[in-house]
């Protein structure tokens, strides 16, 4: 009797497993496809660009602060204003406009008597203050003025001159041109990062603004919240941006 093959006995068999394996090579392709593209999509590069610009303050606050502490809240009262209005002269004298000038409101505080370390109960005197504050545009010239009144001290007034602050006012235009520059900046680091590898810069993918760094002239000082200084004329302002790169 001649004998029947394992092949013509079950056909279905055979037939389901050569479709079987047909599917699992068309399947390990498809997955093999899959991966790379996945890796393309995210394939991406983090550069952090950066701009740097040197600014002049065009903006200045000056305080003039005027103590008087006297027995009596009346006699403290006449001495502060003979001192407000001799200020006043004084500002005018030197052409500040009294429009640039306001007056600041009037506070007052009993001193108490203190003996052995332990107030008495009673008052001692009165101290009143008064602050004058002074803006402008005329930075140089009020930044001068603020050194020479002090000489008002000679004539036995109760002045005080406080560090003028120095801002800038063009700061939100600056800021959008600054993010500008600092995300060309950081697109030219990715290239040339992506050109030592082989590869081309694709599309950005998002980026984050950092905080602004305005801090003194030629100062490497930083904070992670941002700096705003306000005590020197000359400054630097520095932006940065974290910028993602796909890449090709």
């Amino acid at each position: 009797m001649e004998s029947i093959g394992s092949r013509d006995r079950f056909p279905q068999l055979f037939a389901g497993l050569a479709l079987l394996s047909a599917s699992a090579i068309a399947s390990s392709f498809l997955w093999a496809g899959a991966i790379g593209n996945m890796k393309r999509v995210d394939d991406a590069l983090v550069i952090t660009g950066s701009a740097k610009r040197p600014i002049k303050s065009d903006y200045i606050v000056w305080r003039v602060t005027l103590t008087s502490q006297q027995p009596t809240t009346q006699a403290a009262y006449q001495q502060l204003t003979g001192w407000i209005d001799r200020v006043q002269a004084y500002l005018k004298a030197a052409n500040v406009p009294a429009s640039e000038i306001s007056l600041g409101s009037l506070s007052t505080v009993s001193v108490p008597e203190v003996t052995d370390g332990r107030e008495t109960g009673k008052t001692l005197s009165y101290r009143l203050t008064q602050q004058l504050e002074i803006r402008s545009n005329q930075v140089d010239r009020y930044a001068k003025l603020s050194q020479e009144i002090n000489s008002l001290i000679n004539e036995g007034i109760g002045i005080t001159s406080e560090p003028p602050e120095y801002l800038y006012n063009k700061l939100s235009e600056l800021r959008i041109e600054m993010v500008a520059e600092a995300t060309k900046d950081a697109k030219a680091r990715a290239e040339s990062i992506a050109q030592s590898t082989g590869n081309r810069v694709g599309r950005v993918r998002s980026a984050d603004t950092g905080v602004f760094q305005i801090t003194p002239r030629y100062s490497t000082a930083v904070s992670g919240e941002g700096r705003y200084d306000t005590s020197s004329i000359d400054k630097d302002i520095t932006a940065v941006v974290s910028v993602k790169f796909g890449i090709d």
